[in-house]
């Protein structure tokens, strides 16, 4: 089967936490613990996360997944500004990463996006 549209979703994780996902094969953030669902962001939300809960952070990894060949219960919930966030209510494993990148930062200690987010996976 061909897939005509993907969504892609994205979680940023700091080094710290990017090393225990490393040694777990999925990730564990203490607000994902916290919460009791993995908090991702759409594409039209990611830079906004990143520049809220990561500026100052050097080597942000941001991982990106397909939503549609994501396993596990995710749902779109009102969250931040009225807007529907993606939240998984189970493990977010490394293994359905699609694409990944190590992000550097601005003067300002933002999160740089990577040039070729937007170019097909």
């Amino acid at each position: 089967m061909v897939l005509l549209h993907q969504t892609r979703l994205y979680k940023a994780l700091t080094p710290q936490d990017w090393e225990l996902a490393s040694q777990l094969g999925h990730t564990q953030t203490v607000l994902d613990e916290t919460d009791g669902y993995v908090h991702l962001s759409d594409r039209g939300q990611i830079e906004e996360t990143l520049r809220l809960y990561y500026s100052g952070i050097e080597n942000v990894q941001l991982l990106e997944f397909v939503m549609e060949q994501m396993s596990g219960r995710l749902v779109w919930e009102t969250s931040r500004g009225g807007a529907a966030f993606p939240h998984l209510y189970d493990k977010l494993s490394l293994s359905e990463i699609s694409r990944q990148w190590c992000l550097k930062t601005d003067v300002q200690g933002c999160p740089i996006m990577p040039a070729d987010i937007d170019a097909p996976c």
